[in-house]
C-alpha cells in the first residue's frame, strides 16, 4: 500500500513540555512527557486526555485543563501551544485543533494563558472571571422587552445587523488577552459594546454601558491596546479590531455626555 500518510500508520510520537503548577501560590515549571502512537485524527484535547490516562496509570497527577463543549462554542479550552493562543490554526479554538497539524517527532510546549487579570489556578487552568465581572457591568439589556416582536417591527440597517452579529460571535475565551503583549481586553470589550450598541435594543444604555465596562476592565488590571493586532489574529471567531475603534469612539462620546450621571448612580 502506498500513500502520503503511511508514515503515520503507527501514530505520532511527541515530546510534550507542559506547564505544571499546583495552585495559584505555587511556583510553576514545565514538565516533559513522551507520548507515543497518537492518532493524527484526534483533537488536541483528546491528546491531553491520553496524556492524563498515561499519567494516571503511572500513579501521577493528571494535567488540569479547562474544557466543556469541545465544539469551539464555549471558549473554555484556551491554552497557549508553542507560543500561540489556541495553537497554529487560524479561527480555531484549542478543542477544534487536530493532531494532523503536527508531525511525528515534534516537540510541543503547552502552557496557560498568561495575564495579570487571568491568575493561574492549577496547571493550564486560569481564572477568567474578570470577563464575567466586565459583562456584569453592562454587557446586557436591562429593560424587560416582553414577548418577541415581529422581525420587521424594529427596522435595523443591514450593515448594523451584520456588524452586531459578527461581534456577538465572541465566545469570551480570552485568547485576545493572552496574545496581546499588554494583556489588553479591548477586543473582548469592544465586541460586547458593538454587539449591543449597534442594535436599537441596546441604544438606551450604550453610554452608561461603555463607561461601566471600561472602568471594570481597568479595575481588573487589563493593559491598554497597543495596536499590534495580535488579538484579531488569535481570535477563534475572527473578531475585527474595528470593534476596538468603535469602543474608543463610544467611550469618548460617553465620557463627554454621561460621566456625571454615572458617578451619581455609583456601583
Amino acid at each position: 500500500m502506498s500513500g502520503g500518510h503511511d508514515h503515520h500508520s503507527g501514530g505520532l510520537n511527541l515530546t510534550l513540555h507542559v506547564w505544571r503548577q499546583k495552585d495559584a501560590q505555587a511556583e510553576g515549571r514545565f514538565e516533559t512527557y513522551a507520548l507515543q502512537g497518537i492518532s493524527e485524527h484526534c483533537s488536541f484535547l483528546e491528546m491531553l486526555d491520553q496524556l492524563n490516562e498515561q499519567l494516571l496509570r503511572e500513579g501521577r497527577d493528571p494535567v488540569a485543563f479547562d474544557h466543556d463543549c469541545r465544539e469551539g462554542i464555549c471558549g473554555s479550552c484556551g491554552v497557549v501551544i508553542n507560543g500561540q493562543a489556541h495553537g497554529p490554526d487560524r479561527e480555531t479554538a484549542t478543542c477544534q485543533l487536530h493532531m494532523r497539524r503536527f508531525h511525528d517527532g515534534d516537540t510541543i510546549y503547552v502552557e496557560p494563558f498568561r495575564a495579570k487579570a487571568f491568575p493561574i489556578q492549577r496547571d493550564l487552568v486560569v481564572d477568567r472571571s474578570a470577563f464575567d465581572r466586565i459583562v456584569s457591568k453592562g454587557g446586557f439589556v436591562s429593560v424587560n422587552t416582553g414577548a418577541p416582536q415581529d422581525a420587521n417591527g424594529l427596522p435595523v440597517p443591514k450593515e448594523n445587523a451584520d456588524l452586531a452579529m459578527d461581534a456577538a460571535s465572541c465566545i469570551g475565551c480570552g485568547a485576545c488577552v493572552a496574545a496581546c503583549p499588554n494583556a489588553a481586553a479591548m477586543l473582548f470589550v469592544g465586541a460586547k459594546i458593538s454587539h449591543l450598541g449597534l442594535l436599537p435594543q441596546g441604544a438606551p444604555e450604550r453610554r452608561r454601558r461603555v463607561l461601566a465596562m471600561v472602568e471594570q476592565m481597568d479595575r481588573d488590571g487589563f493593559g491598554n491596546c497597543g495596536n499590534i493586532y495580535e488579538c484579531e489574529a488569535a481570535c477563534p471567531k475572527s473578531i475585527s479590531v474595528e470593534n476596538i475603534a468603535r469602543l474608543n469612539r463610544e467611550y469618548i462620546v460617553a465620557s463627554a455626555c454621561e460621566r456625571p450621571a454615572v458617578e451619581r448612580i455609583g456601583d
